[in-house]
């Protein structure tokens, strides 16, 4: 049942108040066809609205189902409308973009059916109306009967208790007009229908009862109800109330919203695309500065990784501070500021700062702990590196299998001596801390998935065991002749002198180019020979270097165990590796070395006596000191290799030249031979004799993969010397890192570029949100009359503020899917570009993560932009909504 009491509307009109109505009280039984007469301007449409719920009244009440509306919120009105009330109108009021079926279903979406339940009842609907046959159409493709048929169709299909029908023939011939009053009588039979019309002959003919208004007031009622006899029962009531309650009221789906926008759209494919593209070119040019940052950080970081693989953190064991070195030597370390008197010129420290300053930086590093530090993988420094080498003091020396000529040592490489370069021990120590080395022979990293960086087999196999090897060419499949001399393929005989004809002035020839099969080098093989093989025991015990005596270094390099190479490598273009050739061998190798020094008669001797100088055999002491005769001199001499009893001999007959006694020469023979005791130590003998020990290494070479894990690394070892100075024990770790000396952070300057520029380009995407808000906007202009129509059957201001929502994320999508698809074809010409200047291939590229970053933010923005028009949608009052044309 439904009652009104003493409703009043009034409207603010300027400075004054219109009373629409001016306390209506009547009642409506549930099962009836009600028509509502009187003049324009009465008060019906009003009436009519309030008792929909689309205008709220003034004063009184609206009782429905014994319930009084004053308590109703606005969801409790959303839910009345969409269950409880069906509404037709003389202007029909179809949503026009979309289908005849879609628009009956509407009611249905708002009340949250189903989608297959949905589609049956909207069908069957329609089918009741006379139109089964036109579900598809769009409302313009249909008459005006047709048109109010949907709406009748769309007020039924939620199978409201009232139908509400606002002149519904008011805009049809006299044909239609009885259609459509017959469709509204044969609904009158099962509910409530209320008509609003100023037709008198249509409320007579159809009509069960005639309510007539004039100025607000009802002025007759041809059957009136008696609201008390009427009134519910407080059981009736309670049972609407519990009805009420399970239809709840359920908001549009942001699936829903999207389907509707979308549909609305698709009928201005152009502004869409428009409003789309020019919101896109924000995202365009963020998405190319992106694509070139993150190819140039690409680029980088496959140089940085090369570069590390010959640049890497080196732990010595002994360190010295060669960044505080060079800056002394290059002047800009800090100097008193002594300016010199007129006249005068003044001498300014750089050799002495150069050394004072690497002195002072100077530490013994713990390699034993820091390898037991580095092997327990602290921070998962594995994951930061592409391989951890050690290396060792142990020398690899190696001879040509061929002794017919004599010995030829091949490794360490004797080229530059050949040449007459002499190359220091401390230059030699120095050049390799810097990532460079003259020996062609070189180990692999332990890390095998480093080698598929650096080369590709070409012949062979790749070197698994101890005595196996691989010849490295360059990316073009040659070696140089440095190589080569050393390898022996080329006679070093040849070299000398050139230098010194160099230096006189003349014209040195270059070689004729050579070739080799890659038989040939397959089949070369080496000799293993450990540094204490060189040393052989005398008759009285001690022992000497043999190194120079060339019967018994044949001898030794027959007898040595062998090694060959087993297979031919290209450089690839990413290698870290030198680019002149090399040979290469497994960490097994060095490792077999070690053990065979380790079991050598030589070191076993010096460590049966440590201490005893097994070379001297006198004890280390440096309070003991040597007391010879002549006959004991004599006879030691005896016993040596020629060339050192020959040097001995030689120094004793310039004694004897300077007139000394015998006595006297045994005396400064002695005392030769004292100091010599005196500077040898038993640990330096045995590295004389190359012993070592795995897990003592001279040099740690650290490979980071990259710059940012360089940097991880670097704080590890800052937390391990925290730890240690915290600890009080050990020593902190102290290394060179040569990158870091030599390069700053390119990456962090291409960073701050980007950054700078995206910030610029970032003012485009806030200009294309505003324009979409505006665009939007512009939308809920045009849609005004939907959103009235939306709010009539039900839709809260929710649901109309989501449904513009969701067409600002499909602007906002859309733009940002466009802006990436076209970045994308941008990048094609920008490669190409890029490729002929500077010969760096695709680096322009939009990266995943950051294409859907962008389109995320494109939605994000373009979904805040237009929260204000959704908003201002939301809140436009529905009978006014209605009105708009």
């Amino acid at each position: 049942m439904l009652e009104l009491k003493g409703i009043t509307k009034d409207y603010p009109s300027g400075d004054t108040v219109v009373h629409a109505l001016k306390g209506i009280s009547v009642a409506f039984r549930g099962r009836e066809f009600v028509s509502i007469l009187g003049q324009s301007g009465c008060g019906k449409t009003t009436l009519l609205n309030i008792i929909g719920g689309l205008d709220q009244y003034t004063k009184g009440d609206l009782v429905i189902n014994g319930r009084s509306t004053k308590s109703y919120l606005d969801r409790d009105w959303d839910t009345y409308r969409n269950h409880s009330v069906g509404f037709v109108f003389q202007s029909y009021n179809l949503i026009p973009h979309q289908t005849v079926i879609a628009n009956v279903e509407m009611a249905l979406v708002l009340s949250g059916t189903p989608a297959a339940e949905r589609h049956r009842r909207a069908e069957e609907a329609l089918r009741r109306v006379g139109l089964g046959d036109h579900l598809k159409k769009k409302p313009n493709q249909l008459s005006g009967g047709q048109m109010q048929r949907v709406a009748i169709a769309r007020a039924i299909v939620n199978d409201p208790e009232i139908i509400l029908a606002d002149e519904p023939t008011g805009a049809l011939d006299t044909d239609t007009s009885v259609e459509v009053m017959e469709i509204l009588k044969e609904l009158s039979r099962d509910r409530l229908v209320i008509m609003v019309t100023h037709n008198p002959e249509l409320a007579e003919r159809y009509s069960d009862r005639i309510v007539r208004i004039q100025d607000g007031l009802i002025t007759s009622d041809t059957a009136p109800v008696d609201a008390a006899r009427e009134r519910l029962t407080p059981e009736q009531v309670q049972a609407h109330a519990v009805a009420d309650a399970r239809k709840g009221k359920r908001s549009m789906s942001f699936r829903q919203a999207l389907s509707l926008s979308f549909t609305n759209l698709m009928t201005k494919k152009g502004r869409t695309f428009l409003t789309a593209f020019a919101g896109s070119i924000g995202i365009i040019g963020i998405a190319l500065i992106l694509s070139l940052s993150d190819g140039a950080q690409n680029y980088i970081a496959e140089t940085e990784q090369s570069t590390m693989g010959s640049y890497p953190l080196t732990i010595n064991a002994t360190s010295m501070d060669m960044a505080s070195m060079m800056s002394s030597m290059m002047g800009t370390a800090a100097n008193a500021a002594t300016e010199a008197a007129d006249g005068e010129v003044l001498s300014r420290d750089l050799v002495t700062n150069m050394i004072s300053s690497a002195a002072a930086g100077a530490n013994e590093n713990d390699m034993v702990a820091i390898k037991e530090w580095l092997d327990s993988n602290p921070g998962d420094i594995d994951e930061l590196t592409t391989s951890i080498k050690y290396s060792y003091s142990t020398p690899i020396n190696l001879y040509a299998s061929d002794t017919s000529d004599g010995p030829v040592q091949v490794n360490p490489a004797t080229v530059m001596d050949a040449l007459g370069i002499s190359m220091g021990e401390t230059q030699t120590e120095m050049v390799s801390s810097m990532g460079s080395s003259y020996d062609v022979f070189n180990e692999l990293m332990p890390n095998e998935d480093a080698w598929s960086r650096d080369f590709t087999l070409e012949a062979g196999e790749l070197p698994r065991a101890w005595n196996e090897m691989l010849i490295l060419t360059d990316e073009n499949g040659r070696i140089s002749d440095y190589t080569l001399y050393a390898l022996g393929l080329m006679d070093q005989s040849e070299l000398r002198g050139m230098m010194a004809d160099v230096l006189a002035g003349e014209t040195v020839e270059s070689s004729p180019q050579t070739s080799y099969s890659y038989d040939d080098l397959l089949g070369l093989t080496f000799k293993l020979v450990p540094e204490s093989a060189k040393y052989a025991e005398r008759a009285d015990g001690t022992w000497a270097d043999m190194s120079d005596d060339d019967a018994y270094m044949t001898n030794v390099i027959d007898g040595a165990e062998e090694v060959k190479i087993v297979g031919i490598a290209r450089q690839t273009e990413d290698s870290s590796l030198s680019n002149w050739g090399m040979v290469l061998y497994t960490p097994a190798l060095t490792e077999h070395v070690i053990e065979e020094v380790d079991v050598s008669p030589a070191v076993e001797a010096q460590e049966a006596d440590p201490t005893t100088d097994i070379f001297t055999g006198l004890p280390f002491s440096d309070d003991v000191g040597v007391s010879l005769t002549m006959d004991e001199i004599e006879a030691m001499i005896g016993q040596m290799p020629s060339d050192q009893a020959d040097q001995l001999q030689s120094y004793i007959d310039g004694l004897r030249d300077e007139g000394l006694s015998d006595e006297d020469i045994a005396e400064a023979f002695s005392e030769r031979m004292s100091e010599q005791t005196d500077n040898a130590t038993y640990e330096g003998n045995l590295e004389i004799l190359g012993k070592d020990s795995l897990s003592d290494p001279s040099t740690i070479s650290i490979y980071p993969v990259d710059f940012e894990a360089k940097e991880k690394i670097d704080q590890l070892i800052d937390d391990y010397n925290d730890q240690v100075a915290a600890d009080g024990e050990g020593t902190e770790i102290q290394y060179t890192d040569i990158v870091g000396m030599l390069m700053s952070s390119v990456t962090d300057i291409v960073n701050a570029i980007t950054y700078i520029l995206i910030a610029f380009v970032a003012i485009s995407l806030v200009v294309s949100s505003i324009m979409i808000g505006i665009i939007t906007y512009i939308s809920v202009l045009e849609r005004t009359k939907e959103i009235g129509i939306l709010r009539a059957i039900g839709a809260s201001k929710r649901d109309v503020s989501r449904i513009f929502t969701a067409e600002t994320f499909i602007i906002g999508l859309v733009s940002g899917l466009l802006g990436i698809g076209v970045t994308v074809l941008l990048d094609i010409p920008a490669n190409a570009i890029i490729y002929a200047v500077a010969g760096v291939e695709n680096l322009a590229a939009v990266p995943p993560v950051a294409g859907v970053a962008l389109v995320v933010i494109s939605v994000v923005l373009s979904w805040v932009a237009g929260l204000a028009p959704s908003r201002m949608a939301a809140k436009k009052d529905p009978v006014t909504a209605l009105r708009t044309e």
